[in-house]
């Protein structure tokens, strides 16, 4: 399968927490974890428990940053990934950011050339990558 989505992580369903409507699937990814918030009928489609290899899928307009060398606390995004800017591209109007965690996994994000000055991010700077878990896709082979 070729996605044009920059972030394609794969990983082993580590938890799976079913509501009324939607569920949380928790990926372990090596030392991290990426929680996606999907329907019910996703899940069961899908075949997805404790144990199944998956892949999640984060578009890069889809990744927030702040800057900082920790978690963000009283904030809703489930996915937080604390690192160190490894690339920075400046464009016309938007920058590619990547951030690359303690234990190697890199994430790529899309956000204004303004946002990246205002935010002071530059490469070898600590930053955290902020997804929802509503932007998180999970895929099966």
């Amino acid at each position: 399968m070729k996605l044009s989505a920059r972030n394609q992580f794969t990983g082993v369903v580590s938890h799976v927490t079913e509501g009324a409507v939607n569920g949380i699937v928790s990926i372990k990814l090596g030392e991290d974890t990426i929680k996606a918030n999907i329907t019910n009928e996703a899940i069961k489609e899908l075949g997805l428990h404790e144990g199944t290899k998956a892949m999640a899928v984060v578009k890069a307009t889809n990744v927030m940053f702040a800057a900082g060398s920790s978690k963000i606390e009283g904030i809703s995004a489930r996915n937080q990934f604390v690192g160190k800017i490894v690339s920075l591209e400046e464009g016309a109007v938007n920058g590619h950011v990547s951030l690359e965690t303690a234990s190697g996994l890199r994430i790529s994000g899309s956000i204004t050339n303004e946002a990246i000055e205002a935010l002071g991010l530059a490469e070898g700077n600590s930053a955290v990558a902020l997804v929802k878990s509503t932007d998180v896709i999970v895929a099966v082979d």
